[in-house]
């Protein structure tokens, strides 16, 4: 989820995310959870929460889904920690984990257990992000709207954007993590559906890979993916 080049194949990416949708759902549910217990229940007063809604809905969960994970975390006594783990993929590719765990040993564990069995190394934290910002990205699938891309351009740029990107399929929307709620607000009020929606992180630079290495990265990316307690994967190779 490197937020470059990852919507070549939407089709695909779609079809693929409609089988796991269950497993999905349950990570989504529990980073509302993490919200929730952070800020309240209420997303007028946590930003958090509003924006882990805002990627809820990107993912198609119901309303109705996301307001009974709301109310569930309300009253529930579970407590996961949120952890960031930072390593290299093939050829030096950067990456970052995001997990959130009620076992910090289990998931630490499982996480290098992928990192070396995809050919990668779990590096120290910090020994990557610095090749990251942290942003707001909203993708807009071209397909689903109408309207020209200079007035989506300037509707994303006049509700408080930072950069706009037009792609082969889709548009992209970058904003500071502090405009994220906003801007996805106003282009909710427009009429806009998100392919894609939330706080990620975007690289500064990207690596190519040969076909050894895409095989490599394309595996360590699943297998991370495929773990219960990571919520986000982010590298920036260069797709």
């Amino acid at each position: 989820m490197s937020g470059h080049s990852k919507w070549h194949n939407i089709q695909a990416k779609k079809g693929k995310a409609d089988a796991a949708r269950g497993k999905v759902f349950t990570k989504l549910g529990r980073e509302l959870l993490i919200a929730v217990k952070e800020g309240g229940p209420d997303p007028a007063g946590n930003s958090k929460l509003k924006a882990v809604i805002a990627k809820c809905k990107a993912a198609n969960m119901p309303n109705d889904t996301i307001n009974n994970s709301i109310k569930k975390a309300s009253s529930s006594n579970e407590n996961y920690e949120e952890i960031t783990y930072e390593g290299y993929g093939p050829n030096g590719v950067a990456v970052i984990v995001e997990a959130s765990t009620d076992n910090k040993n289990r998931t630490a564990a499982d996480v290098r257990h992928v990192f070396d069995k995809s050919g990668g190394n779990l590096g120290t934290t910090g020994c990557v992000s610095y090749m990251f910002n942290k942003k707001g990205v909203i993708v807009i699938e071209k397909e689903s709207t109408d309207m020209s891309e200079d007035d989506i351009m300037m509707l994303a740029l006049d509700s408080g954007a930072e950069d706009f990107k037009s792609d082969e399929d889709v548009y992209q929307i970058i904003t500071d993590p502090a405009d994220f709620n906003d801007v996805s607000e106003k282009l909710e009020e427009a009429g806009f559906e998100f392919l894609d929606a939330g706080i990620q992180m975007v690289p500064t630079t990207t690596v190519s890979l040969d076909e050894k290495g895409v095989e490599k990265m394309e595996r360590l990316i699943e297998n991370l993916e495929d773990l219960d307690d990571v919520a986000n994967v982010y590298h920036n190779w260069e797709e």
